[in-house]
């Protein structure tokens, strides 16, 4: 399985058809949306093309596929124009490894979550800075922001079984690590 990984969209409609744009190309089985999808927040600045309402069409053009991951700017009124559901932290289980989704606000580099062992792969968002690391033994890879990234670089990820890699939207690898 394929997962496409992004995260901190925060309303901007432009990024979030980057976002459909690229998980099609790349024929991914499942979109993953690590929280923030719609309120820009009160510390970032309005993103380009700033329209919540328009996020939430694009995505539910592709709702079947979406797991969409609670941010800290997320709330239960977003869930009112979403047709895909806002889960909390999920642990998903694959044939060599368990794959962890989180937003990052509560879970992340510096706190992991009780449970992760070695060879377990966290992806969060929040800070809004692509990298991947290894923290006793869990690769953390913090997937940066699809919108308003603080390192200049817009990015996403695609993960499967054999590896996870952080690109740019003009297909550049910020960072990969094989399994």
């Amino acid at each position: 399985m394929k997962f496409f990984i992004a995260t901190d969209i925060h309303g901007s409609a432009y990024w979030t058809q980057k976002v459909l744009q690229k998980f099609n190309q790349t024929r991914s089985d499942v979109l993953v949306l690590l929280g923030d999808l719609y309120n820009h927040g009160p510390r970032n600045p309005f993103p380009q093309d700033y329209s919540p309402l328009k996020v939430s069409e694009i995505f539910n053009s592709v709702s079947n596929k979406i797991i969409w991951i609670q941010g800290n700017c997320d709330s239960e009124v977003d869930r009112m124009v979403s047709d895909f559901s806002q889960l909390g932290d999920q642990l998903l289980p694959t044939p060599n490894r368990r794959f962890y989704f989180t937003h990052g606000h509560v879970y992340n580099k510096k706190v992991l979550p009780s449970g992760l062992i070695g060879g377990d792969v966290m992806f969060y968002g929040h800070f809004h800075v692509s990298e991947i690391t290894e923290v006793n033994g869990v690769i953390c890879v913090n997937v940066g922001s699809a919108a308003l990234p603080k390192d200049g670089i817009n990015a996403y990820c695609i993960a499967d079984e054999k590896a996870v890699t952080l690109y740019d939207f003009d297909d550049n690898v910020i960072s990969a690590r094989n399994f």
